[in-house]
């Protein structure tokens, strides 16, 4: 117990329900990630106040009414921090998607309403006592993720719990209880109920808090999830979900932007259209799908071509030039982590990849490159104004000709100069205009 020890501010907003006559408790996971001795721990409490009386006692500057419905009132502390704060209650009926709830329940109704015995932990700071009615600090100690009571009512309550008992196995690197798991798979049928924004919730969960979730999305696919929830995914390879394990994060790279990456390793296997399909389903932001198929994209078009570059020798310059242009300055650092990822799993299966060190030091060339040579129009030494001041005019010519240069450019930095294009443009103008008049001849006759 001397790992339960709640922030001040939470245990200001407890004294102050408690002061007010009303009984609060800790619950949830912050109890357990404590017992855990995990870090950054989101408190969250349980009180016999109703969200009418916890809105009069708090005031409404300090209150969000996040799910009255449901009991649950958002309590800002003296920080700005907001934290749940629920009303106990029992469910009175359920869909699998929606539960009904009634207050005036008890802490052990309202433990008893929960998913899993990890989750069903109580602890109040006033009394420094413990409530545990269904063995949950057994099953940490255990290392395993069991159902409250019946599994099967359990699964039936709320479709989600299955996805969530995958996620808690994956992250804690714990195992599923025999009945609970198969309590998961008789559900895996029904999970087609729950909305696409709540699946995609639980994927981006996964993502975002297991280290290796390949663990997660195995047992999506051989308990049926997949098969339900996203089919496309149901028949790839296992080793597939290999790809994000090795997708180490950095921190420099901001959450969504390591979600997004870990997303484009699962949807690779699928190609870029029926990546993007897969997310569209899943009711990803229009620049998520954007940024997956992109880089799933640039795998399936350079990718392959690179790893046998890599592995017969060297890559020269130019052709890091020419690679950096055509996949895209502020695209190349993800697309190589994405690469990397890919044959260091191929690696993993002692299958044929790119040695390590090649493809790293292949790597910080890109980057170089990617912020120090002319690889894009705006790098050009003239622009479209220089080249209508020498006489070639506006059209569809004068964009030909500047993607000529880029090309020129590309294969020697060292022409990325005005005295040498504006010449070389009205060499292209020329051979461009008698190629159109060959064109015209060959037409009239």
């Amino acid at each position: 117990m001397n790992r339960l020890n709640p922030p001040a501010a939470v245990l200001e907003i407890a004294a102050k329900l408690e002061g007010a006559g009303f009984e609060t408790w800790c619950v949830g996971g912050a109890i357990r990630d404590a017992l855990l001795g995990h870090p950054h721990l989101d408190w969250d409490l349980a009180t016999s106040a109703t969200p009418t009386q916890m809105i009069e006692l708090f005031g409404t500057r300090r209150t969000v009414p996040i799910g009255v419905d449901f009991g649950t009132v958002g309590v800002l502390d003296r920080n700005g921090t907001m934290h749940e704060v629920t009303t106990f209650r029992r469910d009175v009926r359920t869909d699998g998607r929606h539960a009904e709830v009634e207050f005036g329940a008890s802490l052990e109704d309202d433990l008893a309403r929960r998913d899993f015995t990890i989750n069903a932990i109580a602890f109040s700071p006033r009394l420094a006592e413990v409530r545990d009615p269904f063995d949950g600090q057994k099953d940490i100690v255990r290392k395993t993720v069991r159902a409250v009571g019946d599994p099967e009512a359990r699964m039936r309550e709320d479709r989600l719990r299955a996805l969530r008992a995958i996620r808690f196995a994956a992250r804690f690197d714990f195992t599923i209880e025999d009945a609970t798991r198969r309590a998961i798979e008789s559900s895996a049928p029904h999970l087609g109920r729950l909305s696409p924004e709540r699946v995609k919730q639980e994927l981006d969960k996964t993502m975002e808090q297991v280290r290796h979730p390949s663990a997660a999305l195995r047992q999506w696919q051989s308990s049926g999830a997949f098969a339900s929830l996203v089919p496309a995914l149901a028949a790839v390879p296992t080793h597939a979900f290999d790809v994000i394990d090795f997708l180490a994060m950095p921190r420099s790279l901001r959450r969504p932007a390591r979600r997004t990456l870990r997303f484009a390793g699962l949807l690779v296997e699928l190609g870029p259209k029926r990546a993007g399909n897969v997310l569209t389903s899943l009711r990803a932001s229009r620049t998520e799908i954007q940024t997956v198929t992109t880089l799933v994209d640039a795998w399936h078009r350079h990718g392959e071509s690179l790893g046998a570059r890599l592995t017969a020798g060297a890559v020269d310059d130019q052709s890091i030039r020419r690679l950096v242009a055509e996949i895209g300055r502020l695209e190349i650092g993800s697309f190589m982590r994405l690469a990397t990822a890919i044959w260091d799993a191929a690696r993993a299966r002692q299958e044929p990849a790119p040695d390590a060190a090649r493809v790293h030091s292949v790597y910080r060339r890109m980057v170089r490159s990617a912020f120090r040579d002319p690889i894009d129009l705006g790098a050009l030494a003239v622009d479209g104004d220089d080249l209508r001041r020498v006489g070639i005019p506006p059209g569809r010519s004068l964009g030909k000709i500047l993607k000529a240069l880029l090309e020129m450019v590309i294969a020697d930095p060292a022409k990325n100069t005005a005295d040498y294009l504006l010449p070389a443009a009205q060499r292209e103008q020329a051979r461009l205009q008698l190629a159109e008049n060959d064109r015209g001849q060959s037409e009239e006759t």
